[in-house]
């Protein structure tokens, strides 16, 4: 198996890509808006993605945050609030943002799920800092780490109701970093012990599943290389202190922030002890040149992938959805009531 998540060029598989995906054997897949043009085809496209491999236990994955983050829109789909506005309610009444945080992540599953998809890069669990680039910005859960940890957990919890597999991001905090690393490089100074806050809702939450890396150079970490590329902060930080001990994927490896060419970059990342890397662009030369220069999924990554994917329970068993929508909308309306 070829540890890498790979994207899809169109809404459906062309020969070229049904050819690799056989031959390669990825770990699973990335599915983006360009993929998507309503129920029917997206689950068929998600049936097809698992008939390729004989096996119904394929990582099929999607960012479907809410807010500007969303592959999955209207009028097919309900959108879907952003992390800023459990924050919101979470200032003032804490239960109930925890509430509605849960509630919300059981409607999120029920699409995704319908849609044959089983694994969600949901929660960001990066702490918002001030004067911070925006690209985390309203996407964010809050500033302060037990209310990001406890909204988190709510999210999480929600999704694996649903039969769906969260991700905990942006390994080890992208909340003040102050560039877009989609676009640069983010290079933050922070001392050590500051980091610690940034650190804290991924310790809290280190038996997540699933977590992703961060494209941030840290210099109190490791001065030369970003979290993604770091054996020591994969090692001394991310199952050292924070204590992950779940399946380590990187962001995506086209992001500008890295250096070199995909495939380069996709054996660094694996090299400095990422379990597997994302590529989402479905560029056949990148995908090709990652499954030639990377080596095999590892026992370990291999082991971590089988357990991510075994949420505890089936979303059938999730109440109706219009009901799960009407008690999240009325502890949201909370935060209007007390405007």
């Amino acid at each position: 198996m070829t540890p890498a998540i790979f994207g899809l060029s169109g809404l459906t598989l062309n020969d070229d890509e049904r050819a690799f995906f056989k031959e390669s054997d990825p770990a699973g897949y990335v599915l983006f808006a360009r993929n998507i043009e309503n129920r029917q085809q997206l689950r068929a496209l998600t049936d097809d993605l698992r008939a390729v491999h004989g096996r119904d236990d394929l990582l099929i994955s999607i960012d479907q945050e809410g807010g500007r983050v969303a592959r999955m829109k209207p009028p097919e789909w309900d959108a879907f609030p952003s992390g800023a506005v459990f924050a919101d309610l979470y200032d003032l009444a804490p239960a109930s943002a925890i509430e509605a945080a849960r509630v919300n992540a059981q409607m999120l599953a029920f699409d995704l799920a319908e849609a044959g998809i089983n694994v969600d890069y949901l929660p960001l669990l990066d702490v918002r800092q001030p004067g911070a680039h925006d690209v985390i910005g309203d996407r964010a859960l809050g500033g302060s780490p037990m209310q990001v940890a406890a909204l988190g957990r709510a999210i999480l919890d929600g999704l694996a109701s649903g039969g769906v597999t969260g991700c905990i991001k942006h390994i080890p905090g992208h909340g003040r970093a102050g560039a877009d690393s989609h676009k640069e490089l983010p290079v933050v100074d922070a001392a050590r012990d500051e980091l610690a806050i940034d650190f804290e809702p991924f310790r809290t939450l280190n038996h997540a599943p699933i977590g992703m890396s961060a494209h941030v150079l840290y210099t109190a970490l490791d001065s030369d290389r970003p979290a993604t590329l770091s054996p020591t902060i994969i090692t001394d930080i991310i199952r050292g202190e924070i204590g992950f001990d779940g399946l380590l994927l990187t962001d995506d490896v086209d992001m500008e922030a890295l250096s070199g060419t995909v495939p380069e970059r996709a054996a660094a990342a694996l090299a400095a002890g990422c379990d597997i890397v994302l590529n989402c662009w479905a560029k056949m030369a990148d995908m090709e040149g990652i499954a030639a220069a990377c080596p095999s999924i590892t026992e370990n990554a291999a082991a971590r992938l089988q357990r991510a994917l075994h949420p505890v329970q089936n979303a059938a068993d999730l109440p109706d959805r219009s009901e799960l929508a009407a008690k999240r909308d009325q502890l949201l309306d909370l935060v209007k009531q007390n405007a």
